[in-house]
């Protein structure tokens, strides 16, 4: 049985009158890479910010390998990095001159200091501008560099809050690149984005979270399974008996009469596709266009929260 990193039972926090968090459940096992997705104000900031130990819940519990987590934990603390959505690196400093900074402050130093900065300047592509001003890089390598700090003390749990916003191409492959080296080399990797196509890359599972709730947590496959696809199609003309016969090929659910053609609900686009197109030659009907519509993790998104993920 997986060794479970990351145990969150009701967790609760509001501000003032505002309910930030209204009971958050989440399990999390070592070596995942787990996506977490909200539209804004759904309560990501708040639950990284209590998870990672930068705050404290007002109700319900955290665990981190099997033990109670707070603030006041700082053992447990050391093993968590984060990569948050505002830089936390210093313009002034060169990157090695940052990474000394924050390894200092994790109890580094020395020469296992300078071989780790060293090594993580290497992991982000930045050794070329190691002794360079960070005011004065790129969006793209400012982001880098910031998860070289998340990551300089070498964290068992890493917290990646909007790691590619603004970056680059070039920048964001990079840090695609190094999330996948550092969740196979065992770091368990809790993922924030606005990007679904990073979330659906990276997280085998991913948890949908609005309103201070999680609305669903499940498998990519699985949470895709919440929703029908749908084949579109038109013909040339009317054909007699056509959507009787739709209705009852496999895998359909329900036939809607459209413009010059039909819609129709399935549970498998794949299989229905085909099937359509063989009853439309047996019946000699002329499909003059088709759509077919699969679930998308956007499309479960919507449905489950009614809004777009926006920046």
């Amino acid at each position: 049985m997986p060794e479970r990193i990351l145990e969150v039972t009701d967790v609760q926090k509001r501000y003032g009158e505002n309910v930030a968090l209204g009971g958050v459940s989440l399990t999390i096992d070592a070596g995942e890479s787990f996506g977490l997705l909200g539209p804004n104000g759904a309560g990501k900031t708040t639950l990284i910010s209590i998870l990672s130990g930068l705050s404290d819940s007002d109700g319900g519990e955290v665990k981190l390998f099997g033990q109670v987590f707070t603030r006041a934990k700082r053992d447990l603390r050391r093993l968590v990095g984060i990569g948050t959505q505002d830089l936390a690196i210093y313009p002034d400093l060169s990157p090695r001159e940052n990474l000394r900074f924050f390894g200092k402050l994790y109890g580094f130093g020395g020469n296992a200091l300078e071989s780790r900065v060293d090594a993580v300047l290497a992991e982000v592509g930045l050794t070329d501008r190691a002794n360079d001003r960070a005011g004065t890089f790129s969006g793209g390598m400012k982001r880098r560099l910031n998860l070289a700090v998340a990551v300089i003390h070498g964290p068992k749990l890493l917290f990646l809050d909007e790691p590619t916003t603004g970056v680059d191409p070039q920048s964001r492959n990079h840090i695609f690149r190094q999330v996948k080296a550092l969740n196979s080399s065992g770091v368990t990797v809790i993922y924030t984005s606005h990007y679904m196509e990073e979330v659906q890359e990276l997280c085998p599972r991913i948890a949908i979270l609005d309103g201070g709730k999680v609305r669903a947590c499940d498998t990519l496959p699985n949470l895709l399974k919440t929703l029908d696809g749908r084949v579109r199609f038109r013909l040339s003309a009317p054909v007699p008996g056509f959507e009787e016969r739709l209705a009852k090929l496999p895998g359909a659910r329900q036939v809607k009469p459209t413009d010059n053609g039909f819609e129709v609900t399935t549970d498998s686009v794949p299989q229905l596709l085909p099937a359509v197109m063989t009853l439309a030659a047996e019946l000699g009907a002329t499909i003059t266009a088709i759509e077919p519509r699969e679930p998308t993790l956007e499309r479960v998104f919507l449905h489950l929260t009614g809004r777009e993920l926006r920046d």
